[in-house]
């Protein structure tokens, strides 16, 4: 990433995060946090990489909701960018975090099971 592309990411990911603290008028997006923001180098478009606390349903609404709002985020972006085209935004649910949860309950499984083992062969 350039420089100019990672200085829009970031700033992209701090108004969305702006805006989603302020809350959107759209009931299915839930608590949602933005983890990343990916811009190609031309600006021509952002990869808004985000979780949500909830079920797969709730994963689900919240993109639905995210993409039914693009316009109206765009717009808010339109007022603190100074680019003269504003880059098409892709909402992506962020799978890392479950996945390092999961590995995080599998690390423990393990270590639970050799605190078994130690407390047999002392």
């Amino acid at each position: 990433m350039s420089k100019r592309s990672e200085k829009v990411a970031e700033t992209i990911h701090e108004t969305i995060s702006s805006i989603l603290a302020r809350g959107l008028n759209d009931p299915r997006i839930g608590f949602v946090t933005i983890i990343a923001v990916e811009v190609t180098d031309d600006l021509s478009l952002a990869r808004i990489y985000f979780t949500v606390i909830g079920d797969e349903a709730a994963k689900k609404n919240s993109e639905i909701g995210l993409n039914s709002a693009k316009g109206f985020i765009r717009k808010e972006l339109g007022r603190v960018l100074t680019i003269r085209h504003m880059p098409e935004l892709i909402f992506k649910y962020d799978h890392s975090q479950e996945y390092g949860n999961r590995i995080d309950s599998i690390l423990k499984e393990i270590d639970a099971g050799h605190d078994g083992d130690d407390s047999e062969h002392s």
